[in-house]
């Protein structure tokens, strides 16, 4: 799977609280493609959470 941020992100940083291992904000949020295969439980969490619907699982 894959993790992507659109550009709708506004850098709430609701992701990185929620998947500090995949997520940071840098302006907007970034995403470590590294952990995300580890922590999809959290990664689904953080998508739902986003208040502007911005990070896309493929």
């Amino acid at each position: 799977m894959t993790v992507k941020v659109n550009d709708s992100c506004i850098g709430c940083g609701a992701c990185e609280s929620i998947c500090d291992a995949v997520f940071s904000i840098d302006g907007v949020a970034q995403v470590d493609e590294s952990a995300v295969a580890d922590n999809m439980d959290c990664v689904k969490e953080a998508a739902e959470a986003c208040p502007v619907s911005a990070i896309e699982i493929e």
